[in-house]
């Protein structure tokens, strides 16, 4: 659902990005220099008007004491209630009415929890709103009859942001020194993945990224949300990454309208029959126990060819007690393969030799830790395991004809919007505070 409201957000974004490029530059400076600060401005005094009410929660705290609490170790929901002054048949009743909205087993220390009081007498509580993560709360209402317990979910919203830098060192250590969110370079090594590879950087390589933050409160930062345009520089070629939409799949194009993602074929046979999906706890046929099994397993006969499901580089091939005879297979700094249990390798496999998407690795066997021929086959994003069955593996199309004029105003918005950007900040914050000799 969440996927599918992103979608129709940007589809919204880009139906009114030919009004966005009539704005004039000077809206467009004021626009970002208002909202979208990361640099050191002069700070501005606003006196606040002690009339305005807030309505956290739904709820009035003008009306209201506010205390905040926090969860302890070993603190239980029963406790936490007494503490407040509840008697024991009264935190029987909150307790029923909150079942709704507030598991007392997920409650953890740490996590935090407000009381809502009535200001002439503190010990009457009207509310007790218990955050379950940083936007989720579950509020309890007892200034009824009866007891209402309900969800309440912080808005979140999102601003513009902006990073630049040249690297003579991780593109991590370049953006934590910038002042940025470092996990913004888990973003941008995602968006690039096909065309640099993030463990080959170079001292002089270059960046430019504007991107949106997920806030709440207005002021409390949740996550990077967004690559909402960038241009990275690498080995003395530049890449360029524009978001756009078509046929309702988001994906990243460079300037010319090809896709930066190249896709995966769908599995690493032409014919099979899988008999083993991703699992935590599948119960091994050979060692009679339950174990973890990060991998599908395709039933197929001996000898038959195992294609790599991507270009890349085989970096592993061996026997190993468990799999087999395996290959591993690097597609980029992102994505790794592995085709275990092979009978035999193609012939000119070698590690470090270069393959091509569809191109013959190996062959089907039963070699390992195996009942019967068949390909154990895995895929690792970042290291870690996941399910080949689910991944997302986008097509690798270009912008369509009929597409191209609405994708050349998403690009001319995304690069005056990076060159705004870049003379707003003059490159002051991610260049290690470092000015540009010309500061006009």
């Amino acid at each position: 659902m969440k996927n599918v409201v992103q979608q129709n957000e940007r589809s919204k974004k880009q139906s009114l990005s030919i009004l966005t490029l009539l704005i004039s530059v000077l809206t467009i400076n004021l626009f970002l220099c208002t909202n979208y600060k990361q640099a050191e401005e002069p700070e501005i005094s606003i006196e606040k008007d002690s009339t305005v009410v807030h309505y956290p929660f739904g709820i009035d705290t003008s009306l209201f004491r506010v205390a905040e609490y926090t969860i302890k170790s070993g603190d239980n929901i029963g406790g936490i209630f007494n503490r407040l002054g509840f008697a024991a048949s009264r935190v029987d009743s909150i307790c029923k009415a909150a079942s709704g909205v507030l598991d007392p087993t997920k409650l953890r220390a740490g996590m935090h929890y407000m009381t809502f009081s009535n200001q002439e007498s503190p010990e009457k509580i009207a509310y007790i709103a218990f955050a379950k993560s940083q936007t989720d709360y579950a509020v309890i209402d007892l200034g009824r009859d009866s007891i209402v317990a309900y969800e309440y979910n912080k808005p979140v919203t999102y601003k513009r942001h902006y990073a630049e830098g040249t690297l003579n060192t991780s593109l991590w250590n370049v953006l934590k020194a910038s002042g940025a969110n470092p996990l913004l370079a888990l973003k941008i090594s995602d968006v690039f993945a096909w065309q640099i590879d993030f463990f080959d950087i170079k001292n002089g390589d270059s960046f430019e990224v504007i991107y949106d933050v997920a806030y709440i409160d207005d002021t409390t930062a949740l996550h990077v949300a967004s690559i909402e345009g960038a241009i990275f520089k690498h080995q003395g070629k530049e890449y360029t990454a524009i978001p756009f939409t078509q046929d309702s799949i988001f994906e990243y194009f460079d300037a010319e309208g090809n896709s930066l993602r190249k896709a995966f074929l769908k599995a690493p046979l032409d014919f099979f029959r899988i008999t083993s999906r991703f699992t935590n706890s599948r119960f091994h046929p050979v060692l009679k126990r339950y174990r973890a099994h990060h991998g599908v397993d395709y039933a197929a006969p001996v000898g038959m060819p195992v294609k790599s499901i991507g270009a890349g580089t085989v970096i592993a091939k061996g026997y190993e007690s468990g799999g087999g005879n395996y290959i591993k297979v690097k597609h980029n700094s992102i994505y790794t393969t592995s085709y275990m249990h092979l009978s035999k390798f193609a012939k000119d496999i070698q590690i470090g030799s270069h393959v091509q998407q569809g191109q013959e690795i190996g062959y089907v066997g039963s070699t390992g830790l195996s009942t019967g021929p068949h390909l154990d086959f895995r895929v690792y994003k970042n290291g870690q395991p996941i399910d080949p069955l689910t991944m997302e593996a986008p097509p690798s199309l270009p912008v369509k004809p009929e597409l191209t004029d609405s994708f050349l105003v998403i690009k001319q918005q995304v690069f005056a919007e990076i060159e705004t950007f870049r003379k707003y900040y003059l490159g002051g914050r991610s260049r290690y505070g470092e000015k540009p000799a010309d500061s006009s």
